[in-house]
């Protein structure tokens, strides 16, 4: 008890300038999560058809499903590179369009989530081209880029889906012409730090634009501890591969995905 107590007492000083009445105290869901996500802002949260998921290619809530394992796969030595690195924060990034980075990076958020121990930031940071929304079918009325040009409130852009507890999705609004100015400015920075910072079992996600198409990836690149570099068999070309690798030389990266593949694996 003396413990839970420290910790309301933690969360509330960190967040008295924000005592508006947007928030609500929330005891955890489990002993293995840590008692960090006190306070939970009240995100709307969108239903999402099992249709459209099926069409999207999102995996069910507890990554279940024929194609969970593979990426509870991922997320397991994701994780384990994260830990080792002591890193929150993840750019899901490829070298040029069509790889496969957008899906991958929603769902390995999902797998994610799905361990009782995490909870899981989706950010859209593609920009140029933003889409998470428009996989869940959600039109929002506040994005990032409106957190990053307005200040808006982080907490006012983000939604939760029906079923996915430990998700949070902070999406982008609509496509901005000077994106890699905005990923490489200070506020882009006190947002990042801020999201970093709230609860310290949170993994934050980041899906990028293709690294050799715009320079926004290699700008924001400094505000990340991790990447994840996603591929495409028959698609992405070794030299492609090499230059993205030189380009983010001084981030660690935690593995690559290889999309499409046409390797068997045999189920167990």
């Amino acid at each position: 008890m003396e413990k839970i107590t420290r910790a309301l007492e933690r969360a509330f000083a960190q967040r008295s300038s924000l005592a508006d009445g947007r928030f609500t105290v929330v005891p955890p869901q489990d002993d293995s999560v840590e008692f960090t996500d006190t306070v939970m802002f009240r995100t709307p949260a969108i239903e999402l058809d099992p249709q459209v998921r099926e069409n999207e290619r999102i995996l069910p809530p507890n990554a279940a499903g024929p194609y969970g394992g593979a990426y509870k796969m991922l997320r397991t030595r994701v994780l384990r590179e994260l830990d080792t690195l002591g890193a929150t924060t993840l750019g899901v990034m490829s070298a040029a369009s069509g790889e496969g980075k957008t899906l991958t990076a929603i769902n390995l958020a999902i797998a994610i989530a799905a361990d009782p121990a995490r909870t899981v930031l989706l950010v859209d940071f593609d920009l140029r081209n933003p889409s998470i929304h428009r996989r869940f079918h959600h039109e929002p009325t506040v994005g990032v880029d409106d957190c990053l040009i307005d200040r808006r409130a982080s907490r006012d852009a983000m939604f939760k889906v029906t079923g996915y507890e430990r998700l949070t999705v902070l999406p982008a609004r609509a496509a901005q012409e000077t994106s890699s100015e905005l990923l490489a400015s200070s506020r882009t920075a006190e947002l990042v730090a801020e999201i970093r910072a709230r609860y310290a079992n949170r993994i934050v996600i980041f899906d990028l634009p293709p690294v050799l198409q715009a320079d926004d990836a290699l700008a924001f690149s400094r505000n990340l501890q991790a990447g994840l570099l996603v591929m495409s068999e028959g698609k992405t070309r070794r030299e492609d591969v090499t230059h993205t690798l030189e380009l983010l030389k001084g981030l660690p990266f935690v593995g690559t995905v290889l999309n499409g593949s046409r390797e068997r694996i045999p189920r167990y």
